[in-house]
């Protein structure tokens, strides 16, 4: 083999050597979960990669307005104890779910439906905007007790195309991801820090509007959640809330990310939920 054609073959390894490291490293960090959504019956395992322990505090695109009920769920008995429970259909009589609050479907009928989960876990919750601190080791404290809790905080995420994302979440406790109705990330155990990112999650986005629920259960200690994508991601997609401040003005910034279905669909459409 000459020198030119050892040259070309090496330069064509490392760029197939370069391309297949791009599928597990970006600029914040490695991608170590892949593969998801997880499977039904894997909902409430833990991952079994290795915690990255990754410091992720320079980063400039951490989620901070999110959209949910007005008040955590109180008294949880423990995140342990309240992780295998869907304390949305308990609040809302099965009218959204965990599952289905990750949907445009579900997330509509927060319109017209709160959630009443009695006196002993914080009362009947309208829905709201809010706004979080990144960097606060409390920002799940939203009024309230602040041990026990739950809180439930979804965003849109309008791609413009279908697209492979990295999502990268902080938490403590017990964090549950959905998207589109399916469940990419579970863990009961804290990452450490407000900032601090154990797993870089691959995602996959549709084009148009992905709904995305992070539910957390806390305990003791510090309360935080925190969430954000790679840039490439933050740099393509619009993410809601945007503007918005209250329900209405979150729900008004995305109608027009919903679908108009023909006469005769069963599905839920938003012209449906404004005339209830």
């Amino acid at each position: 083999m000459n020198t030119f054609s050892r040259l070309t073959l090496a330069m064509a390894m490392l760029f197939a050597f370069a391309v297949s490291f791009s599928h597990v490293a970006f600029a914040q960090g490695v991608v170590n979960i892949s593969g998801g959504p997880l499977a039904e019956d894997a909902h409430l395992e833990n991952p079994t990669e290795a915690a990255l322990n990754e410091d992720h505090a320079d980063v400039e695109t951490w989620i901070t307005k999110w959209y949910g009920p007005e008040g955590n769920y109180e008294d949880n008995g423990g995140f342990q104890a309240s992780a295998s429970i869907d304390l949305m259909d308990e609040g809302t009589g099965g009218v959204i779910t965990d599952a289905s609050l990750s949907t445009l479907e579900g997330l509509l009928l927060t319109q017209s439906t709160d959630v009443v989960w009695g006196d002993d876990h914080g009362g009947t919750r309208g829905w709201t905007v809010f706004e979080i601190d990144p960097a606060d080791g409390d920002n799940m404290n939203r009024g309230g007790p602040v041990d026990n809790i739950e809180t439930y905080a979804v965003i849109v995420i309008d791609a413009p195309s279908a697209m492979t994302s990295v999502m990268s979440p902080a938490h403590d406790d017990h964090a549950h991801i959905w998207i589109n109705g399916e469940k990419w990330y579970n863990n009961s155990a804290w990452t450490g820090a407000a900032q601090q990112v154990d797993y870089n999650v691959e995602v996959e986005l549709q084009k148009g509007a992905n709904v995305l629920l992070y539910r957390c259960g806390e305990s003791g200690g510090s309360a935080y959640f925190n969430l954000h994508f790679d840039d490439a991601t933050h740099n393509a997609v619009t993410i809601y809330p945007k503007d918005a401040t209250d329900k209405q003005s979150f729900l008004d910034e995305i109608t027009p990310l919903t679908p108009v279905e023909p006469k005769g669909k069963l599905t839920t459409t938003w012209a449906d939920i404004r005339r209830k």
